[in-house]
């Protein structure tokens, strides 16, 4: 298959670092386009695009240090961040949006109630995504 346009979503953990290393050595093949986007998920009882400080900062600090990653790998990727109410459907807009081939995500073991968790973000994008999806768990 051929990704020349694969999507990123980061959240900040060293998962996230190993689903860009991969992302760059598939893109290396296409000369294919990498973006990185972090969604910051705003309460209902904010309007969509109230600045959060915080949250924006955070978004910068992980979107810069996935830079970096990817500048090891000798690859350019370009970051975004989006404020959305839930991440899942942000980041299928996207993908839709972008025409994006591939989804590369990176997935850290949780345990909820002391089972296995996913979350509901990498459920609702493997359920949604119009595109394959490689999940990158650590």
């Amino acid at each position: 298959m051929e990704f020349r346009k694969i999507l990123v979503p980061v959240v900040g953990t060293e998962a996230d670092d190993e689903a860009m290393k991969l992302a760059c050595r598939l893109a290396k093949k296409e000369k294919g386009k990498i973006w990185s986007v972090y969604v910051i998920t705003v309460k209902r009882a904010l309007p969509l695009d109230a600045e959060i400080e915080p949250e924006i900062q955070k978004a910068e600090e992980i979107l810069d240090h996935i830079e970096r990653v990817a500048e090891e790998e000798d690859y350019e990727v370009e970051t975004d961040v989006l404020q959305a109410r839930e991440a899942g459907p942000a980041i299928i807009d996207e993908v839709v949006e972008r025409g994006v081939d591939l989804i590369v995500m990176g997935a850290k073991y949780k345990r909820r109630f002391g089972q296995f968790s996913l979350g509901n973000v990498v459920p609702y994008v493997l359920k949604n995504s119009p595109c394959p999806v490689i999940l990158y768990h650590i």
